[in-house]
């Protein structure tokens, strides 16, 4: 069952259901404790070295004279490319009417708002001042000065939060069928009352289905954009620069395949563990997770081709800065981390070419975690050696983080993994409408051949949260 290619196939309506409601209304595990407790870990050493960052100033970073960007906007940038698959998977696959998307969307939309979350963290205390944070925002301050509305970092705020606010409603509005489903099967008074509140009086009326579905359908439409419009913007922070390295037309369509490719590279190291913890092999099958391998190898060449065309527009261009730059990045002090980023962008999701290895859970594991370790080195190549040696010999200095740096990246590991598992423990991981609705069964005009009068001939009453369109 587990290489089938219609997740499903097999299951009823209820079964459905009970498969993925199961885990949010069962005692907890014990696992899930003892993951929780590292991931809350994680979530500490966060908190300590904010505080930390806050009581000392930026001077624990390992920032230097020509380096003044470090982890914190290679951090911003990583997590921000992470939250890209969950929209492209929920707005443009749904669309495109694609059907296999149903499974996963879910839990790749739940990892588009926890990353935002941690990107935005990056932002907010790398100003130095965090109490004067708020002049991002364009409202006047004490001062009477406004923000400056020219600066690409003033448009992350716009493109980062219109970004996180459309993602969450998104997944919210999703979440409804499902969350009356879980209200319906609700023991406890307790837990039937905020799953009322939260799926906001849904009955599965016809009226109710018509609303959800307008309002699903207009929210994709107002996603779709947002995919390609927010790391282009985050990629001016360095393509509007004159640095060499940076000063580059290719960036926005280079940084969004690389934040497709390291979005969907996230939710295959997720929902291969997700789906074999919780027993959802029929649901989240083979089929789906060759589909998004497919994705990265489509994505990873793309990103593959970029690295390649930026060599030959900085040799095209016949200005000494830029070709040094790259020579830089392939054969100086950062050789190390340019050719990791090359060999887990570039080379590593080749092998996804075959069908054997492309199927193989334990390869596309081990892949997807390389793709995004190469992701994060991207980031840091493309900033760090830009800046390290700039136009002055005089100026140049070789970039180091400290301790503060690399705990701080790794807490927001911490924090998204504690958000990840509230999702997982409390709201429903696979879209149960969707998945129903996509069965032969949720087509009015299924028949299943017998002709006998059995249960099949006709469409049953959908079960709540059945949709037949979505």
């Amino acid at each position: 069952m587990d290489d089938s290619p219609l997740f499903g196939a097999d299951l009823s309506f209820h079964e459905i259901t009970e498969k993925v409601s199961s885990h949010t209304e069962k005692k907890t595990p014990l696992a899930w404790y003892a993951a929780f407790s590292i991931a809350n870990i994680g979530l500490m050493i966060l908190l300590v070295m904010i505080a930390y960052l806050f009581w000392n100033g930026i001077g624990v970073w390992g920032l230097n004279n020509p380096v003044g960007w470090g982890y914190a906007i290679v951090n911003f940038v990583f997590w921000v490319g992470i939250g890209h698959a969950g929209t492209l998977i929920s707005a443009i696959l749904f669309l495109f009417r694609q059907q296999w998307r149903t499974a996963i969307n879910r839990s790749a939309e739940a990892m588009t708002v926890f990353a935002v979350i941690c990107a935005l963290v990056f932002p907010g205390i790398h100003v130095g001042r965090v109490w004067a944070a708020y002049w991002m925002l364009p409202i006047p301050n004490q001062m009477e000065m406004w923000p400056q509305f020219k600066s690409p970092l003033l448009w992350d705020v716009f493109a980062v939060s219109v970004y996180f606010t459309v993602s969450l409603t998104f997944w919210y509005v999703g979440m409804i069928p499902d969350l009356a489903t879980m209200r319906d099967r609700a023991t406890t008074k307790i837990r039937q009352r905020v799953l009322g509140v939260l799926s906001m009086g849904w009955t599965g009326a016809n009226r109710h289905w018509r609303n959800y579905e307008k309002a699903y359908l207009l929210l994709a439409a107002l996603a779709t954009p947002l995919v390609l419009s927010v790391h282009s913007v985050v990629s001016f922070d360095f393509a509007v620069s004159i640095v060499p390295g940076w000063h580059t037309t290719i960036f926005p369509p280079y940084f969004v395949a690389g934040a497709i490719f390291s979005g969907f590279a996230m939710v295959v190291t997720l929902m291969v563990i997700a789906r074999k913890v919780y027993g959802l092999q029929d649901i989240i099958t083979i089929s789906h997770l060759e589909k998004m391998n497919i994705v990265i190898l489509l994505t990873g060449t793309m990103v593959g081709f970029a690295y390649i065309t930026e060599f030959f527009m900085a040799w095209y261009s016949g200005v000494q800065y830029e070709q040094y730059a790259f020579l830089n990045r392939a054969f100086g002090p950062y050789a190390w981390a340019y050719w990791t980023m090359m060999s887990c962008n570039l080379f590593f999701p080749q092998f996804f070419w075959f069908k054997k290895l492309r199927t193989s859970i334990p390869f596309m594991f081990v892949v997807s975690i390389l793709v995004n370790v190469g992701m994060w080195f991207e980031r840091f190549v493309i900033t760090v050696t830009s800046l390290h040696r700039d136009y002055l010999p005089s100026s140049w200095d070789y970039y180091s983080p400290t301790a503060v740096d690399v705990l701080t990246f790794v807490g927001s590991f911490g924090l998204f993994f504690t958000l990840f598992l509230l999702f997982l423990r409390f709201m429903p991981m696979v879209a149960i409408s969707e998945v129903k609705g996509i069965k032969p069964e949720a087509d009015p005009h299924y028949y299943d051949g017998h002709g006998d009068g059995q249960a099949g001939n006709a469409l049953p009453t959908p079960a709540p949260g059945a949709s037949t369109t979505a």
